[in-house]
């Protein structure tokens, strides 16, 4: 019960900031204006993730306390997070390059990766030699984090994928291993998005900006390894969970780079961005976004996380319309989405 209320006080605590967060930015005049590369047509405050951040990192101590989480996930998961939504505050107030951003979000994988142990799907089966396990696990952190700041275009889309994926994650988490306390912490973070969630659904009144999409890039990919730590099977149900933001964000990168674009420029080329445009609405894209979750995604994981599916053939399975949509919907062609 202590757990709950800790919950219900965290998505309170996180509403309450993201409200003071925006008065902050309405009085610093932190606004995203829209121009030619916005999904958005009216200027609003942006840097709401920081309720985010702070209301999530600043439980981790006291679960620490009372043994419910261990120290290294706790270094972990608050190093590496503050070591992201600093450089991402520090961006949202002014502009740092593209390559130090990069070099810092390695920095971040590389903590993370120290406190967890490192790669547990690449490093424990002795087919690959660690260091080359540690490599695949800091790009895969990386590009999530990236990838989670792509994906952060439209009202509600960022904050709602957040929330159903850490609920599913957490839910299968306690199915696969009900005597552990491995799904505390992605239902603690979804808590903490849901009141900033409140602020940001369509039409948003204030944003979540770098600091907050970098942060939950992270925090997915290191409660991703985490899992998997204690359930083989938990990683696949992750990258399952994450499988819209996952092909729709590389989809679009691979398609950028084939077409000589510069790939690392802020561009609105993505599938759900094209189709907030061709619906008209940010609302009905993020919500049938959120019905693919938990009415394609979440059941598929739910076999593979029960051993009822493998988790190589359900990835497949549960990927292939979503490359169909991102086709469809044109992801990464930005002539075509220009026509």
């Amino acid at each position: 019960m202590i757990f709950w209320w800790l919950l219900l006080l965290t998505s309170i605590g996180s509403w309450v900031l993201t409200g003071l967060l925006r008065r902050y930015a309405l009085a610093k005049n932190l606004i995203d204006v829209p121009n030619d590369r916005s999904s958005h047509s009216m200027p609003t405050p942006r840097g709401g993730g920081v309720a985010i951040v702070v209301s999530f990192l600043a439980v981790l101590p006291g679960l620490n306390y009372v043994d419910w989480v261990s120290t290294p996930i706790c270094i972990a998961l608050g190093g590496a997070g503050l070591i992201v939504a600093l450089t991402g505050f520090l961006d949202d107030h002014g502009h740092i390059r593209a390559r130090w951003r990069l070099l810092v979000h390695f920095g971040a994988a590389a903590w993370g990766l120290y406190w967890l142990g490192g790669f547990p799907p690449l490093t424990g089966l002795g087919l690959f030699p660690e260091w080359l396990g540690y490599l695949c696990a800091a790009i895969y952190f990386v590009w999530l984090l990236n990838l989670y700041n792509f994906m952060d275009g439209i009202d509600g889309l960022a904050g709602l994928e957040a929330i159903i994926v850490c609920s599913s994650g957490a839910l299968l988490s306690w199915l696969v291993a009900p005597d552990l306390n491995t799904w505390m912490l992605p239902a603690l973070l979804a808590t903490a998005v849901s009141g900033f969630f409140a602020w940001n659904f369509p039409p948003a009144r204030i944003f979540m900006g770098d600091a907050g999409s970098g942060f939950l890039g992270l925090m997915l990919a290191l409660l991703s390894v985490q899992a998997t730590e204690f359930h083989p099977q938990l990683f696949w149900v992750w990258l399952l969970l994450m499988g819209v933001f996952i092909v729709d964000a590389t989809v679009t990168l691979c398609r950028r780079v084939l077409f000589g674009e510069k790939f690392y420029e802020a561009h609105r080329s993505h599938a759900y961005q094209y189709a907030s445009r061709a619906i008209g609405s940010h609302r009905s894209v993020t919500l049938a976004i959120g019905a693919i979750n938990i009415f394609w995604l979440l059941p598929i994981a739910s076999l593979v996380a029960l051993e009822k599916l493998n988790g190589g053939l359900g990835l497949t399975v549960a990927y292939l319309p979503l490359l169909c949509l991102a086709f469809y919907y044109k992801a990464g062609d930005r002539q075509a989405q220009m026509d």
